[in-house]
């Protein structure tokens, strides 16, 4: 059975693909400048050189013989040409030296109107030259130039720039696929522990945008999936603590009715099964905390004294009072079900702990534009808590009063809930202590036809 190919990894494929792409702009960019730049500039420098061959020897016939030595020093030291009358035309020997030879013997027939061919001699200075053979007036004359004139390279330039190119591009593609790959490989082996339980470390949140943001997504949902485990392990812990008691209780009353029927120890089983069945119903409403439930229209006025009036019994029960204050006409956006167990939620906290007066306070949040936010916030005079201690009692089980009795610090699940749902709707939630004592818990909803 045949080995399955491994498959590249993310670096190794942007590598290919970007050193694919520069090579193709560095050939597109050599081809550019061989056609557009150099083969034209070496045709009009054939031109030009075969024009001053044709044009010296021309001059040197017309000269006279007094005058011609002097013309052919002066030829030689500022052009690099040289004159020898009565040499025979070169046959075709095959001598190419590039494509600029090639083109000064196309230029040079173009001008006589037959082939011209160059052979490579000694010239005046003992250095190798090239002569060609010029017909002037009926006789031949040998033209020749110093190899010097064609020291010039471009395709070796063009190979040395097509070369380092080449290294400086893949160096570049390299160091881009690895800048780009390396936060992936960071984000798979991350995402790969997290797979399996594990708490990986926090991401940078560094680098390009898409991949700053995409570790930044990674970071919530990491944290999101540690704060799930965190939960389900205090859930667990608080669920096993607080059912521990009543079934013990329950188990001693079974015994001792087993020897002596009493009203008193039925009432007892009762109270402990209404216990149980409490712990239950929170932790069930913290369960289903996000479920959905349309959005509708609310006037707060009406809707927060129906609030009060629920807990009015139970708040006259603890020796606290519950009082509404607000604006007329003021309307928020939210599920009514929804915002109102966030509100019980918070004003049986207040009773419970805070027993006094208890006030449920609306307004709208202004930020200097027109309000897009509704503040819901309940107000009491309790002992309040601990600085030290606002952010965990967000957490499930997490009390205060540190009795664990349901009569006198509840379950402890009351706000975890509350955050739960104020999460769900993406509403902001905070407790805070007041001024002159007490506490403030608030919740923002959206005002009603806000462009929020």
């Amino acid at each position: 059975m045949a080995k399955a190919r491994r498959p590249v990894s993310l670096a190794q494929q942007n590598l290919r693909w970007l050193a694919a792409l520069f090579l193709g702009l560095e050939l597109v960019t050599v081809v550019a400048a061989l056609v557009f730049v150099l083969l034209p500039l070496a045709q009009r420098s054939a031109d030009d050189l075969s024009g001053l061959m044709v044009l010296s020897a021309q001059t040197w016939v017309e000269l006279p013989a007094d005058r011609r030595p002097d013309f052919e020093v002066e030829l030689r030291t500022r052009h690099l040409l040289a004159l020898r009358p009565g040499m025979a035309p070169p046959p075709d020997t095959g001598l190419r030296h590039g494509f600029y030879l090639r083109f000064l013997e196309r230029a040079l027939e173009r001008r006589q109107g037959e082939p011209a061919f160059f052979t490579s001699e000694a010239g005046p200075d003992g250095g190798e030259w090239l002569w060609t053979s010029v017909a002037v007036g009926g006789r031949p004359i040998g033209v020749g130039f110093a190899y010097a004139r064609m020291k010039t390279h471009p395709f070796q330039a063009l190979a040395v720039a097509l070369l380092a190119g080449t290294l400086g591009v893949s160096l570049a593609a390299w160091w881009l696929a690895r800048r780009i790959a390396g936060p992936v490989t960071a984000l798979e082996e991350a995402a790969a522990q997290l797979a399996t339980g594990a708490s990986p470390a926090l991401l940078p949140e560094t680098g390009p945008r898409e991949l700053a943001q995409l570790a930044g997504h990674f970071n919530r949902m990491a944290l999101q999936v540690r704060e799930l485990l965190d939960a389900r392990t205090t859930l667990l812990a608080g669920v096993s603590h607080d059912l521990r008691t009543p079934l013990a209780r329950m188990r001693l009353a079974l015994e001792m009715l087993t020897l002596k029927p009493d009203p008193s120890l039925l009432a007892r089983l009762e109270a402990d099964i209404e216990e149980m069945n409490g712990l239950i119903g929170q932790l069930l409403d913290l369960a289903r905390g996000v479920a959905g439930e349309p959005a509708s229209c609310l006037e707060l006025g009406p809707w927060l004294n129906e609030r009060a009036h629920r807990h009015a019994e139970a708040a006259a029960r603890a020796g606290a009072s519950v009082t509404v204050h607000g604006p007329e006409g003021l309307r928020v956006w939210a599920p009514p079900g929804l915002l109102g167990r966030v509100v019980d939620n918070l004003l049986g906290n207040a009773i419970r702990y805070a027993p006094g007066p208890v006030e449920l306070h609306a307004e709208a949040v202004t930020t200097g534009q027109p309000p897009a936010t509704v503040r819901l916030s309940v107000l009491d005079r309790g002992p309040g808590i601990p600085p030290e201690q606002l952010a965990a009692v967000w957490r499930p089980f997490q009390r205060v009063e540190g009795s664990r009795s349901p009569q006198t610090g509840g379950y402890g699940l009351g706000l975890a809930i509350v955050r739960q749902l104020a999460q769900s709707q993406g509403w902001q939630i905070g407790l805070a202590a007041r001024e002159g004592g007490g506490l403030r818990a608030s919740v923002e909803v959206p005002l009603a036809n806000s462009p929020a």
